[in-house]
């Protein structure tokens, strides 16, 4: 039987005390931890921001001068390729905007001028089906819809004064959310410019301070996932524009409205993996039913045979090879991923699945890395034995 030490005894009776001060103090633990991600707020936007820009930038450099040796070459690479990273990223929101805002308005505008004959139309077909009440059909006959709707916009626009107080007296969390956003711009930008030699920082920092295994394995982890999300953001941006420029040319083809406000809207919305592009179709379909519902059945009937193209043929070739997820859980990741952090898991939840996914096919395959990391310190290992053995043995025959 194997003999306990007090060491062991020691560690253990710490670490229970250390649970028990957790739990009992949780509340105060809790608003700690609050405060530090509070603090770092900042830090995190500067990250996300950070990480789509850094694939423009790459793109970039290997293609600003890539085999140039020059000095000045060299320093210029960088920022240049930097600023032309933040002018695209920019240019592209610009466009959807430009693109989507100004129809939108335009929509707006006949929404309020088309409500009132759309509720009049519909309180004469419900009269002449028979199948509501009479005293129903009276009250929405004797509605004057026309004034109401104005009566709405009226209350809407009075209502803007205590919108605007109470935008007055939440000026300091406004302040706050743009400031971590300016100071996390800041910080992604000193990110990128210097991401060499943070990079070389903290491999130097991991393998001083890190055990060998451990180091390889975090940078085996961190390799996966960084392939993923990269993979996952450049195939969703082009498939994305693929079914949103097709949408376009489709609607433009068969005359219908709006067809480049929905195309961007799809494009936009297509972001969201698997139910994103519904959803701008959705809104695109609402948007020309106003103004004809034929063509709103005609855009739903080219939509749906769209998707079901889009996600037949573009999808599994552009965004589901890239990352090496298969679609039920691509649907598994985005379900769970919208059940805990709303928009924001949908979009982390398949880069992430598609991560734990290829780690632990590759563990359960022929070539894992984690058993192949053992394999090769017990190798090193029988090696040492056998090295000093040998010099045991020379010693002797001397």
């Amino acid at each position: 039987m194997k003999k306990i030490e007090w060491k062991s005894c020691l560690k253990i009776g710490i670490s229970l005390f250390i649970l028990y001060l957790s739990i009992h103090y949780w509340p105060k633990i809790s608003g700690i931890i609050a405060l530090l991600i509070s603090a770092a707020a900042p830090l995190v936007v500067g990250f996300i921001i950070a990480y789509p820009v850094n694939i423009l930038l790459s793109f970039y450099e290997r293609h600003f001068f890539p085999k140039s040796t020059k000095k000045i070459v060299l320093k210029m690479r960088t920022g240049v390729c930097l600023a032309g990273a933040i002018i695209t990223l920019l240019g592209i929101i610009a466009l959807i905007i430009g693109l989507i805002a100004p129809q939108l308005a335009n929509c707006a505008k006949m929404l309020y001028a088309e409500i009132p004959g759309v509720m009049e139309y519909v309180t004469k077909k419900l009269n002449e089906f028979d199948f509501v009440p009479e005293d129903i059909i009276n009250s929405l006959s004797a509605i004057d819809w026309k004034s109401k709707i104005g009566d709405i916009a009226k209350t809407v626009t009075s209502g803007l004064g205590s919108v605007m107080d109470v935008a007055v007296t939440a000026v300091s969390s406004v302040f706050s959310t743009v400031s971590n956003f300016v100071l996390g711009f800041i910080f992604a930008l000193y990110l990128l410019l210097s991401k060499n030699k943070l990079t070389s920082q903290l491999n130097k920092l991991a393998e001083h301070f890190l055990p060998e295994k451990v180091n390889k394995n975090l940078n085996y982890v961190f390799s996966v996932a960084n392939d993923c999300f990269h993979k996952f953001i450049v195939g969703q941006c082009t498939e994305a524009v693929i079914l949103g420029t097709l949408c376009m040319i489709g609607m433009l083809v068969l005359r219908l409205p709006y067809a480049p406000m929905i195309g961007a809207l799809v494009a936009f919305t297509a972001l969201i993996p698997v139910v994103g592009g519904f959803i701008g179709a959705g809104v695109g379909a609402f948007l020309i039913l106003m103004e004809s519902p034929m063509k709103a059945l005609i855009f739903l009937i080219f939509i749906i045979i769209l998707q079901q193209l889009e996600g037949d043929l573009i999808y599994p070739k552009v965004v589901g090879q890239s990352i090496g997820l298969p679609g039920i859980w691509v649907l598994a990741a985005v379900t769970v991923g919208a059940g805990i952090m709303g928009i924001s898991g949908m979009l982390l939840g398949v880069p992430i699945a598609a991560t734990a996914y290829r780690i632990i096919k590759r563990e359960l395959g022929d070539e894992p890395i984690f058993n192949k990391i053992k394999k090769d310190e017990k190798v090193i290992a029988e090696n040492a034995d056998f090295s000093e053995d040998s010099e045991e043995s020379k010693g002797e025959t001397e």
